[in-house]
């Protein structure tokens, strides 16, 4: 019998997997070398993953270094086992996508191995995926969302949502955004009952009443939104965090690609994070959301809520008073001396959430999302400051909404001009001069280029396999959509992003 000193993998095609480490642990946590009393400590690498039609070979072993017989099993249908060999070989048909957890065994012990077989989606042959198997593509998490004939963009109707083999109880979808409601490959807010909240624990991503599924056929990086917010949550843990991971949606029962999972911004997040649920949540939809008395034309308001919608808090909108401590605050942005404005800000907003909105859309560049595109939350009650926390940043990260490219090298400071509050703080050396050192620091602290990059490589790392999938079903509509005369690939697009990220922070440190 042949001794096996250590694990292999191999596949053919385009299969991915990772064999045992050089120690001999595998990355998957099915035991190593260090687990005491062990005689063989049977394992198999991974975990490995492939499409269907693709071949994986799957070679197991002692870890300890044991000449012992082994087993895989179950063996999948049409796998085969080679005892001589103690290795598995399989080419999974067109009906057998899922996530394979099998044992391996020997000497009276036994590990795991994971084996993933992506849906070959684009096989005219193809067949559907069981929602309840298929939890993983790539290392993604899988949602599979079936949705009612009359889902639409403004209220929730029934769907089915299983993620990770769970099927949620009572809930509910609807497609979200405004241009992107036009996108072929859409968005959704996953809305889920108080008895039964999504929950990811491997994502800290837990207890959520509402979900995002954010597209990606506006960044084909697939990237800048996760990369906004967590430069956001790195900047102050004290502001509302906004949690991000990526995964792959599968709609009524058909691939639909890499998705963006963010939080959703509701009475429920401000909960999390210690406010009153029931407060007023307003969201600036256009750019007459600029804290002054005439909109973005320069003609006078309406109202002084123009601008924004009111998304949770009473009274409704479309009663009277509905805006009444928005209005308030806008006229008092609008209209207080220098000296009010020192002294008052402080009881009417919280300085740090709108001073790192200031340094976060200005550092990145996010040229939608200094006055629109932003939430703000009042409890009128407990009189607490208006809440701020920035959104949708598609346009960011050296392109604008319609991905043209943009330049490095904006100043700053001219962000603060779709924002009232922003002017006020630079218009004052008291206030601008200490948010320049933040800024500075920010660069150089809390989002240093090194670690910016290096979340960047990880999550690119991480979804890479996933996106290369999804490339192939969207890449040529995002290239008719577009239609610029620089398109990129994803490949491209990352070594543009990449390389935009480098320039942008050394030009804001020489900046300040």
């Amino acid at each position: 019998m042949r001794r096996h000193l250590w694990i292999a993998v191999a596949c053919l095609g385009a299969c991915q997997g990772s064999a045992a480490d050089d120690d001999g642990e595998s990355d998957d946590g099915s035991g190593s070398m260090s687990d005491a009393g062990l005689v063989c400590d049977p394992q198999a690498g991974g975990p490995h993953w492939l499409t269907e039609g693709e071949t994986v070979s799957v070679t197991a072993g002692c870890a300890t270094g044991l000449d012992e017989e082994l087993a895989i099993e179950p063996l999948p249908a049409g796998a085969v086992w080679d005892p001589d060999t103690s290795t598995l070989t399989w080419t999974p048909g067109l009906d057998q996508a899922a996530v394979y957890e099998l044992d391996v065994t020997g000497a009276g012990e036994v590990g795991r191995v994971k084996i993933g077989v992506a849906d070959r989606w684009d096989d005219p042959d193809n067949q559907p995926v069981d929602p309840l198997t298929y939890t993983e593509e790539y290392g993604l998490p899988v949602f599979h969302l079936g949705t009612d004939p009359d889902l639409n963009g403004d209220d929730y109707t029934p769907a089915t949502i299983v993620y990770r083999g769970h099927s949620y109880a009572d809930a509910e979808a609807k497609n979200r955004g405004a241009t992107s409601l036009e996108y072929p490959k859409k968005s959704f807010t996953l809305k889920f009952s108080r008895e039964d909240k999504m929950s990811d624990e491997s994502k800290q991503f837990v207890g959520k009443r509402k979900v995002v599924l954010n597209t990606t056929f506006d960044d084909n990086s697939y990237l800048r939104q996760r990369l906004v917010f967590e430069l956001w949550n790195r900047l102050d843990p004290g502001h509302i965090q906004v949690q991000h991971y990526s995964a792959v949606l599968f709609l009524d029962g058909a691939y639909q690609g890499v998705y963006e999972v963010l939080d959703h911004i509701d009475g429920y997040l401000m909960e999390d994070h210690g406010l009153r649920q029931d407060g007023n949540l307003y969201k600036a939809i256009d750019h007459d959301a600029n804290f002054r008395l005439v909109n973005a034309d320069g003609a006078d308001k309406a109202t002084l809520h123009d601008g924004y919608e009111k998304k949770e808090g009473v009274p409704l909108e479309g009663e009277p008073g509905a805006f009444a401590d928005l209005e308030e605050l806008v006229e008092w942005v609008a209209t207080s001396s220098a000296e009010e404005f020192a002294a008052g800000a402080d009881a009417r907003i919280d300085r740090r959430d709108f001073e790192n909105w200031w340094i976060l859309v200005s550092l990145v560049e996010a040229d939608d999302s200094a006055g629109k595109n932003s939430y703000l939350y009042h409890d009128p009650e407990q009189s607490g400051p208006f809440r701020a926390v920035p959104w949708d940043f598609n346009a960011s990260f050296g392109q604008d909404w319609e991905t043209a490219r943009q330049s490095p090298d904006a100043d700053p400071e001219e962000y603060v001009s779709p924002n009232e509050v922003f002017e006020r703080f630079m218009a004052d050396p008291a206030t601008a001069e200490p948010l320049r050192a933040r800024f500075r620091e920010a660069v150089t602290g809390a989002l240093r280029v090194e670690d910016v990059l290096a979340f960047f490589d990880a999550a690119v790392a991480e979804m890479d396999a996933a996106v290369r999938r999804d490339e192939a079903r969207w890449g040529a509509e995002y290239a008719s959509w577009w239609a610029r005369g620089d398109l990129t690939t994803y490949e491209q697009e990352l070594e543009y992003l990449r390389a935009w990220i480098q320039e942008r922070w050394a030009f804001a440190a020489a900046r300040y």
